[in-house]
């Protein structure tokens, strides 16, 4: 898979965020930390990456500071975006067809981390996995698996 990642910035995903995404996914006040690839044995060229950080709020949880799952799902959503987007080496625009969540175990009073990659990119479809994690302790807290039409 031909990877943008090298010529894609943090800076071009944050104007990304900024400018695409619905004004609630703002109000998450997600942040980019990094815009990276990864490899794997039997590809030529490395995959695109994100890593992006929810900040803990009291307005993201349900009872006892538990984040809760309609939270995660967009936070997983939105970082599948931006490892796509990076994957391209810009903005496509682009539609979730599926995504799966697994839930793993609650994410209490913490920030919550995203690590996306892109796993296959297509003219019309794209797939990805998102693992979601605790910053607190590095524990997973959720796997997730998407498909997006390629618009």
């Amino acid at each position: 898979m031909p990877s943008g990642g090298s010529n894609f910035t943090i800076e071009n995903a944050r104007r990304i965020l900024d400018d695409v995404f619905a004004p609630w996914i703002k109000d998450l006040a997600l942040r980019i930390e990094s815009i990276t690839e990864y490899t794997v044995a039997d590809a030529a060229e490395p995959y695109p990456a994100a890593r992006l950080r929810m900040p803990f709020s009291e307005r993201l949880c349900r009872d006892n500071g538990v984040v809760c799952g309609q939270a995660l799902m967009a936070f997983a959503d939105t970082a599948m975006v931006i490892a796509l987007v990076a994957a391209n080496g810009g903005y496509r625009p682009m539609t979730t067809v599926d995504q799966t969540t697994h839930f793993m175990r609650p994410a209490a009073s913490c920030d919550v981390l995203a690590d996306a990659r892109a796993m296959r990119l297509g003219r019309t479809m794209s797939f990805g996995r998102v693992t979601l994690s605790s910053a607190a302790d590095g524990k997973p807290v959720a796997m997730v698996s998407s498909a997006f039409a390629m618009l």
